[in-house]
């Protein structure tokens, strides 16, 4: 979720100064935190099922 904000307020300073680069750098920093958090899904998800069995 921090890396998500963090971008998010990149690519909007970046929108707001007009300074592509930075808007870019958001995107992508929005995007490791959305795998980041996918991650650590699949990891709680297996490690409950393996409780379950």
């Amino acid at each position: 979720m921090q890396d998500r904000m963090k971008g998010k307020a990149e690519e909007i300073k970046g929108k707001v100064t007009g300074d592509k680069g930075l808007q870019v750098k958001g995107k992508s920093r929005q995007k490791v935190g959305r795998v980041k958090e996918a991650a650590k899904s699949i990891a709680y998800d297996v490690e409950h099922s393996k409780k379950k069995r």
